[in-house]
């Protein structure tokens, strides 16, 4: 006779998932309060109708949103179906319901319509500059290109206008590019511009500067001469890579010294890293730029505490 163990045997064995442990750092290390006042002035109550559900619930939705990849539906079906996500969100499902798909759409509605996820990057970094970990001495700038759907089989039987095609190697994308400005220490990021797919990597350069830099570091599409002379007469020191032409190979010495600097700038592929494998956001959800946008401002804020985590919860 085979013997079964009891349900509260199961959960007490239960081995504890990487999921559940992502989530309970997080859930230290995002300053809540903080995001909470800056939403609080737009989530007010209807006079009439449905009473809203709490704030703190639907802003971890959002960002479950984020970490998971999950459309609205998605959100509301695996909240149903994970322990893990009740754990975070702290619902009991046996006395209470999950917000709906239409719940959740409304609440990532409103934080569109207010650019919250804009204000989001700006109190997480000063958060992080308070604690040290963003020096703001040195900036990093590079891009990434980000897939829209191509086809057009769809209402309007034409592809998303707000976006391009690019060659990249002997390969064409179509979609927007992410420009990110990144502190040269701490890697984290502190500015984000987006761009049709075909826009130049060196029209958005100077957006993605603070003013303060002391270094700027980045792949030779950021080259120029005048800006390289511009930095240099400032006392900045100029670490984009050299680039060769056709007229002019690089000499022995640019090549060592584009090597040299490989090694920091290589720190601006970290963010990428994190919401494209690890998080899953490797095409737009939504057409146009400016949702894109909004959401990209709220996965690089999340990035941030992502890769500062260890160091803020050990100094908490």
């Amino acid at each position: 006779m085979v013997k079964q163990n009891s349900f509260l045997a199961l959960v007490q064995n239960q081995k504890r998932l990487r999921c559940e442990k992502f989530l309970e750092e997080m859930d230290r290390v995002i300053p809540w309060d903080k995001f909470f006042n800056e939403i609080a002035p737009y989530y007010v109550e209807a006079e009439t109708g449905r009473k809203k559900m709490e704030l703190s619930m639907m802003l971890k939705i959002y960002f479950l949103q984020q970490w998971y990849s999950l459309s609205d539906r998605e959100a509301e079906e695996m909240i149903y179906d994970r322990n893990s996500f009740q754990k975070f969100l702290g619902i009991d499902l046996l006395s209470q319901k999950a917000p709906d798909e239409t719940t959740i759409l409304n609440f990532r509605h409103l934080l569109e319509a207010n650019k919250l996820q804009e204000r989001f990057l700006r109190i997480v970094n000063a958060v992080l500059e308070k604690r040290g970990l963003l020096m703001k001495e040195g900036t990093i700038v590079d891009a990434t290109i980000i897939a829209a759907p191509s086809s057009t089989k769809n209402k309007e039987q034409k592809r998303d206008p707000e976006m391009s095609s690019t060659k990249k190697g002997n390969q064409w994308y179509f979609g927007m590019k992410a420009h990110i400005g990144v502190d040269a220490k701490s890697g984290v990021v502190h500015s984000l511009e987006t761009t049709p797919a075909k826009t130049s990597d060196r029209i958005p350069f100077k957006k993605l500067l603070h003013g303060k830099e002391k270094a700027l570091f980045g792949d030779k599409g950021y080259f120029k001469i005048d800006d390289k002379r511009e930095a240099r007469a400032s006392g900045i020191l100029w670490a984009i890579s050299d680039r060769a032409t056709v007229k002019r190979a690089l000499s022995s010495s640019q090549q060592k010294r584009n090597r040299k600097h490989s090694s920091v700038r290589s720190k601006v592929e970290h963010p990428f890293q994190v919401i494209k494998c690890q998080w899953g956001h490797v095409k737009v959800r939504y057409k146009g730029l400016f949702k894109n946008t909004m959401q990209l401002f709220a996965l690089f804020s999340l990035v941030n505490l992502f890769r500062v985590r260890k160091t803020l919860l050990s100094t908490a």
